[in-house]
């Protein structure tokens, strides 16, 4: 292990570190993010993301421990305590910090092993909270690809890692326009399903076990026209309550498990 030590707050790393976690524009002209916490980064180690930099407080995880997450040619930093605290967002960091390249996430990059895939489809997402929900989600149901429509946030915003518990490695995702997108699905022959609140039929009614896409609006303004004039059917969760609405990450898993259940959870 190729070892240094950063003991103040004013070196140059520290300073790129706290710029690419608070700037999307950076992280976009470097290729670089920053990855926290061990579960977080042995995910993106699995899923062949190339990791630059580990740096560890080693009064938290020692440096054997590290050095057995990764493998290859990383260069391993020891810092102080006064720097840990300065980039670390949360005490539950475990004491690593990491800096990885980018992935590209184009939908001409999208590859599916079966014949009937099953995609989540988000159109908008803008916050970091739900768009982690969603990721999470389509993890737990092991949905083919999740496809970000009309992307408002970078992938790799600190908080979205975050808020995804590391499944920002584990999903197949990619990004586009809405009309790229719609055009895609289209010439794959893969069935558009739109959550909504008008002229929709029950989700539970719907056929979900040939190629499917489930899209889902942000929980504000919903789908836009142009995918709810484009779907296959239009389908919504009759409410018992109140409101006729509910969180889009907890909507989407009812949708995508629904669809799990037909296909008995393959």
């Amino acid at each position: 292990m190729s070892l240094k030590l950063i003991t103040s707050t004013q070196n140059p790393l520290v300073k790129q570190i706290l710029v690419l976690k608070e700037k999307s524009r950076e992280r976009r002209k470097s290729g670089l993010f920053v990855i926290e916490g061990q579960r977080e980064l042995q995910l993106a180690v699995q899923a062949n993301y190339k990791v630059e930099k580990v740096l560890f407080y080693p009064e938290l995880i020692s440096e054997a421990s590290v050095n057995n997450l990764v493998d290859g040619n990383v260069e391993y930093i020891e810092i102080s305590k006064e720097v840990f605290q300065k980039l670390a967002h949360r005490d539950t960091t475990e004491g690593l910090i990491a800096l990885a390249q980018s992935k590209s996430h184009e939908l001409a990059n999208l590859d599916f092993s079966n014949d009937h895939p099953l995609i989540l489809i988000a159109e908008a997402p803008e916050k970091p909270g739900n768009i982690g929900a969603l990721l999470r989600t389509a993890d737990a149901a092991n949905v083919d690809a999740v496809i970000i429509a009309n992307p408002k946030s970078d992938l790799y915003n600190p908080n979205i890692i975050r808020s995804s518990v590391g499944c920002v490695f584990t999903n197949n995702i990619v990004m586009g326009s809405t009309e790229d997108i719609l055009n895609y699905l289209k010439d794959q022959n893969i069935n558009i399903y739109c959550a909504a609140l008008k002229a929709s039929e029950a989700y539970h009614k719907q056929d979900f076990k040939q190629a499917s896409a489930i899209v889902v609006g942000t929980e504000a303004t919903g789908l836009t026209e142009e995918w709810l004039n484009n779907s296959t059917k239009n389908i919504i969760i009759p409410m018992q309550g109140k409101i006729d609405s509910m969180n889009v990450s907890v909507a989407s898993g009812i949708l995508i498990f629904e669809a799990k259940r037909q296909r008995n959870f393959n």
